[in-house]
């Protein structure tokens, strides 16, 4: 079929999370006409996650913090960072800021700004620590966005990028019941991670992975995709709430059996404060350990772990802990008092799309920021630096692509092929069991080996049929970028064959220096093959 441009504009936004909202109202500022599309609510994804209490967000404290910064970026990031990008990243880090709080946005500080919980998990001091309050973005930046002219498309799902002449230049989306073409002279790329391939995550429905898939089929490369943030989440109540890692400390956990999952000794102790000092599972401490008992925990049986906590932490606990169950309460209706079962999710991407220091991805007219991309983070990532990432990308990304945009308008017409894969909830759930099974925290060669051949052949056998709606269309195409992305996550955890940050082989534990250099993802011609480019 063939699809006539039903809007123009000089820059679409794909994406409505911090990152795509910040490279909209850049390039809106820039004097650019601005589309901003969402495949769900405008203030949606990891961002807006409703499972957790705002967004925490860091940066240097003053001007003379900034390097220390940014080698503890690399430091943590086990050498996965580029430098180059980190550099840019935290020297972007205050403005960014700065440009937030001067919009009216609420930023929460610390009252008790020098207790331990505020350190960033991963880090070795305090920093310039903030929260971001869902409530207050909403209610101060859709303004904004009115006053400069950001015509926003909520419910318009991202389906294809369209290109001509080697560049960029629409896409096409499923709105409702319709497939619309909306072309541009720049397109910013900000649809989020890649949870969504995981059964258990701790991200919104629409954190799929097409958007690796699509930039990587457009020409754009990947890097660290075996490097993904694990993390303890509630499976009962409120199942999907991020588990707050400063409680540790003051937790004793136990198995289905009322067993405790640890011996309980001095070393678990140790283990246990060490835990509490970050909130993703990582290879190079300790403390994995007890993240790896949780999961095998969880893979024996659906319960998971009852976390219980000290009634002297319940009596006086610190200040992020008490802001954590105050919005527990009255957000999940769960208390300090409320054992709840735990279990290890699959939270936010390390790696992604391949950009320089403005967000460009190689591919002309093409931009990206956000948790779709990779490089400024490396294997393992300072706690509240995916906000601080998705702003400044952001930012950078929206300013670069209006600077892009004053070529002439892609064509008036494109041609799309609206197929469907039948069965499309088994394929589904059978990505997300092989995915949980053999590609959380615990990965090994047969397993890796076994799960990317499943998702092969799954590639193989996709049965591209006739459309019968537009919904049928898109949720085959989200199905297919979610196994090409599944695909690469694999891939790339299969060549690194040693443990490093949040990558962790159990046939391989040990950290190897021969590796220390991130993995690179391309389209290649087995790939092609299995999609069937047309």
């Amino acid at each position: 079929m063939y699809l006539t441009a039903e809007q123009t504009c000089g820059v679409l936004v794909v994406g409505a999370g911090i990152a795509g909202i910040s490279a909209a109202l850049e390039a809106a500022e820039a004097g650019r006409s601005v589309v901003l599309t969402s495949s769900a609510h405008i203030f949606s994804g990891s961002s807006f996650y409703p499972g957790t209490w705002g967004l925490g967000l860091i940066g240097p404290a003053g001007g003379g913090d900034r390097e220390d910064l940014a080698s503890s970026i690399c430091r943590v990031g086990c050498g996965m960072a580029d430098p180059d990008m980190v550099r840019a990243f935290v020297w972007g880090i205050g403005p960014a800021i700065e440009k937030l709080r001067a919009m009216g946005v609420h930023l929460r500080r610390p009252a008790q700004g020098g207790e331990r919980e505020y350190i960033p998990c991963f880090d070795h001091k305090h920093r310039d620590w903030n929260g971001i309050e869902g409530g207050s973005v909403r209610a101060v930046l859709p303004g904004r966005m009115e006053a400069l002219g950001v015509r926003q498309r909520p419910g318009c799902e991202l389906m294809e990028l369209v290109m001509a002449g080697g560049r960029v230049c629409g896409a096409v989306f499923r709105e409702g019941e319709r497939i619309v073409y909306i072309r541009c002279r720049a397109l910013v790329l900000a649809t989020g991670g890649y949870g969504g391939i995981f059964r258990r995550h701790l991200c919104t429905e629409d954190i799929t992975g097409l958007g690796q898939s699509l930039a990587l089929r457009a020409g754009c490369s990947l890097t660290n995709m075996e490097f993904m943030q694990m993390m303890p989440g509630y499976l009962s109540p409120a199942p999907g709430t991020v588990f707050n890692e400063k409680v540790f400390r003051f937790t004793r956990l136990r198995d289905a059996a009322g067993r405790p999952l640890l011996p309980e000794t001095a070393q678990t102790e140790a283990l246990l404060a060490e835990r509490s000092s970050h909130g993703p599972f990582t290879s190079r401490l300790a403390s994995r350990a007890v993240d790896l008992a949780i999961f095998e925990a969880c893979m024996a049986g659906e319960r998971g772990v009852t976390a219980t906590y000290a009634e002297d932490m319940k009596r006086h606990p610190p200040e992020f802990v008490k802001t954590y169950f105050d919005w527990l309460r009255e957000a999940k209706g769960a208390g300090m008092d409320d054992p709840v079962q735990i279990g290890i999710f699959a939270h936010a991407a390390n790696g992604g799309v391949v950009i320089d220091r403005e967000g460009y991805t190689g591919v002309p007219g093409l931009y990206a920021c956000g948790e779709v991309t990779g490089g400024m983070h490396g294997a393992d990532r300072i706690g509240g630096l995916s906000t601080a990432n998705g702003l400044v990308f952001g930012g950078k990304a929206g300013r670069a692509a209006a600077r892009d945009c004053a070529g002439d308008d892609g064509p008036e017409s494109c041609a799309f092929t609206p197929w469907a894969v039948p069965d499309r909830e088994r394929l589904l759930c059978t990505l997300r069991d092989v995915m949980d099974r053999s590609a959380m925290i615990l990965r090994t060669e047969s397993g890796l080996a076994g799960a990317a051949r499943t998702v092969r052949d799954m590639l193989a056998g996709l049965d591209r049929q006739h459309a019968e709606s537009a919904l049928a269309a898109v949720q085959s195409r989200r199905l297919e970028g979610r196994l090409v992305t599944a695909l690469c996550v694999l891939e790339a955890a299969l060549r690194r064959r040693e443990s490093r940050g949040s990558h962790y082989r159990a046939d391989f534990p040990a950290e190897d220096p021969a590796q220390a250099s991130p993995t690179r993802t391309v389209m290649d011609d087995g790939l092609r093959a299995l999609l069937k480019e047309r």
